[in-house]
């Protein structure tokens, strides 16, 4: 079952921790983020799946970011989040899709007792003019069934800002 918008701000300060909150961006079943104004780029194509890849930072200025279509950035909600006993999923608005800018490439799905900020895989069509503090996603929650351990330790819990993948680190596994 998916929350409800009552549902979410019931919940809020509870299940449910969104920092800093604001009533005015609660919806019928989710609850819109907004974009912080840093983005990464990765530096050196090709990527390296089993390399920790450079990456650069970008700053959007109060004018605007031009993004360019068939390149990857890397953003950040500025909102931080926090979610018990729910799963917590993200996907872009219907108004930033309809202007071909997708927001998560495959990463929408948050595990039960995820807590720090959304990274966003972020993607355009065509060249797009992009803004800080825009209401670029939602979050939603659905409720679990059955025993369940909260995320805790896994790569990206606890995140102080946008996350490159990380995915070099299970290859060290192996090792």
């Amino acid at each position: 079952m998916i929350l409800s918008g009552n549902e979410i701000a019931a919940r809020a300060g509870n299940d449910i921790i969104i920092e800093p909150y604001d009533k005015h961006r609660l919806n019928p079943n989710s609850y819109n983020l907004s974009l912080h104004d840093e983005l990464l780029v990765y530096d050196e194509p090709p990527l390296d799946m089993k390399k920790d890849n450079r990456c650069q930072q970008l700053i959007i200025p109060p004018e605007g970011l031009l993004l360019e279509p068939n390149r990857l950035y890397l953003g950040r909600t500025r909102e931080y989040t926090e979610t018990h006993n729910l799963v917590p999923m993200l996907e872009g608005r219907s108004s930033v899709g309809r202007l071909g800018l997708f927001v998560h490439v495959t990463a929408g799905f948050g595990d039960v007792g995820f807590k720090g900020y959304w990274t966003l895989e972020i993607f355009c069509v065509q060249p797009i003019r992009i803004y800080s503090d825009v209401e670029i996603c939602q979050v939603y929650y659905h409720t679990i069934e059955g025993n369940y351990q909260e995320y805790s330790s896994g790569k990206y819990q606890n995140n102080k800002g946008i996350q490159p993948s990380l995915l070099f680190k299970d290859f060290e596994k192996d090792v």
